[in-house]
């Protein structure tokens, strides 16, 4: 049932159980509760046994059950009673003819069966029956050891509107260690969000350890201050701040991700957004124009002047860097590659003898046509390998490469023009799905930057753009909320910026919502309040509360850019 319909005969009150994101049906099942007990089996057919390992490692700890491995007949391996009232218990299975997320989870009179187009559909389904089973089931260990646990008697019939449901996270303005990245790729699956772009470098830090160029983390990852609010504001944290994660680290990222379903698409950010490499490796930069040997890991915030020259030994260089990351992010779990391309300034371009050199012998116009040759060569480097470039919709500037796939950040605008082109896009315009934006227009959130989103406004977001032709609209992959961290010192930060307005972006990119004015955001709310809010509590998610932010997560008097009245369509 979809949170616009009243409950009818056959049919659950979908408020009552706080489904997020909404299921495309919810029906009253002829049989249940279904009680789960120590004696419980978990029975996972061919293709789900992954999923059964996350289940038993994730509803284990609060709710006490060991869930034993069962042979589908009802009698859990190693029990050898076939007894008792939980019959079959959970049985995971695949069924091909459902769409490849898409799943069935149904109460039975023995057993709760859980059906996938294949294993990503069961995970998507196991996120359901967790959330079936109340708050308490997302805690860390028992409330009450022995309580009774049961599914209530529901049939969930469910699959999700977009393939491409995204959340992009920034670890360069401030990093994340990596267990606050794992935990947020929990967060993510919890909410059937299926990619997480990992924003690895910028200006402000280099997040990734490349071994044949050691520098790029040795120097590249620290800076010695760091601006403490807008650009504008006065005020520093003078102690020296970076880190990275090792190719180890990396590794465990990915395979988290893969083991819950979720792809990676990794960020080397070029030609722009390149001083923390340019200050570990000058030779990259434009150094007929600037000392580049001067320059160190930026320590503010904007746009940075300071693009990456270009030479052959540039390319060179950053096929060097992507030989690597392709090593550590395989093609199963990270079949795009995102290589930036936004806001690179051309000023120095145009007062280089190099550059200009560089455009009359490549024959290209101009700057722009200048940008376009580096994203054209990569695209043309990363479809040798199997993979496929995206990058922001600056990308079009001069020319788009033809394989190249568009986020679509500054509006919807540049999202139109590369799909009616023919190439795919991921929707993600700031003015509407950027959660650094501030949340109100009170005086009380902290460090304000850009409009006011609230939760209902990215309630109301809709992807694909009205006008839009059919054959274009088929190109737009999905889309994805994007966490720009210039104002977001820690997790704590990261999590009150980001939720509870992800769970709504969730709801967007899942479910077969109705025009946006048409949307029952109190419906919504509602289903927030009557669980979803107790499950970020007890995931310990510092969320914004619905009445404001507590005194702990203000930031009073330190400034912000706050943008006033409705966000431009563009």
């Amino acid at each position: 049932m979809t949170p616009e319909n009243s409950p009818s005969p056959g049919t659950v009150d979908a408020s009552a159980l706080g489904l997020i994101p909404a299921p495309r049906t919810l029906t009253a099942a002829a049989a249940g509760p279904y009680p789960l007990g120590y004696r419980t089996p978990l029975t996972a057919g061919p293709g789900t046994e992954g999923v059964a390992r996350w289940l038993r490692a994730t509803l284990g700890p609060p709710t006490g059950l060991p869930l034993p491995e069962g042979d589908g007949t009802g009698t859990s391996a190693g029990d050898g009673s076939g007894r008792g009232s939980t019959g079959q218990g959970i049985v995971l299975e695949l069924d091909d003819a459902l769409a490849p997320e898409g799943y069935r989870l149904a109460v039975e009179a023995n057993a709760v069966r859980l059906t996938g187009g294949t294993a990503a559909g069961v995970f998507r389904g196991a996120q359901t029956l967790r959330q079936l089973l109340g708050p308490d089931a997302f805690r860390r260990a028992p409330l009450a050891p022995g309580r009774t646990w049961e599914v209530p008697p529901v049939v969930v019939e469910d699959e999700p509107r977009f393939g491409w449901r995204g959340m992009m996270l920034d670890v360069c303005r401030h990093f994340l260690p990596k267990d606050d990245v794992l935990r947020y790729l929990d967060l993510l699956a919890a909410h059937k969000l299926n990619v997480f772009h990992f924003h690895l470098t910028d200006d402000q830090g280099w997040r990734i350890e490349i071994k044949r160029y050691p520098r790029l983390t040795e120097v590249g990852s620290w800076r010695s201050r760091t601006k403490y609010g807008h650009r504008a504001s006065e005020l520093w944290d003078e102690t020296p701040y970076g880190g990275f994660y090792t190719q180890e680290d990396i590794r465990e990222i990915v395979a988290y991700a893969a083991e819950r379903h979720i792809r990676v698409v990794p960020e080397i950010d070029i030609p722009g957004h390149s001083q923390a490499a340019i200050s570990a490796y000058p030779d990259l930069g434009n150094t007929d124009v600037v000392d580049t040997t001067a320059l160190s890991v930026w320590d503010t915030w904007g746009v940075n002047p300071n693009v990456l020259a270009p030479t052959d030994d540039t390319l060179r260089f950053f096929e060097g860097v992507l030989e690597e990351v392709l090593e550590l992010f395989p093609a199963e779990t990270s079949p795009f590659v995102h290589m930036g391309g936004d806001e690179c300034p051309k000023d120095q371009w145009k007062e280089s003898p190099l550059a200009q050199a560089r455009i009359a012998e490549l024959g290209v116009k101009d700057e722009d046509g200048l940008q376009s040759w580096f994203i054209r060569h990569f695209d043309t480097w990363l479809t040798a390998r199997g993979r496929r470039l995206i990058g922001w919709d600056e990308i079009l500037e001069g020319g788009l490469a033809e394989g190249a796939a568009v986020s679509s950040w500054r509006g919807y605008g540049g999202g139109i023009a590369a799909a009616e082109a023919g190439h795919d896009v991921v929707m993600c315009p700031e003015q509407q799905v950027y959660l650094d934006h501030r949340q109100d227009g009170g005086p009380d959130e902290p460090m304000p930057i850009g409009y006011v989103r609230t939760l209902e406004n990215v309630y109301r977001f809709e992807p694909v753009p009205p006008g839009l032709s059919e054959e274009a609209a088929r190109h737009i992959l999905g889309t994805q909320a994007n966490v720009w961290t210039e104002v977001m010192q820690n997790r704590a930060r990261v999590d009150y910026q980001v939720f509870p307005r992800l769970a709504a972006f969730a709801e967007v990119a899942w479910s077969a919502l109705p025009a946006p004015a048409d949307r029952d955001f109190a419906a919504f709310d509602a289903r927030m309040r009557a669980a979803h809010y107790a499950r970020l509590d007890a995931l310990g998610v510092d969320y914004r509360p619905p009445g404001g932010p507590y005194p702990r997560q203000q930031r009073p008097g330190i400034l912000g850019r706050p943008l006033e009245g409705e966000p431009p369509v563009v």
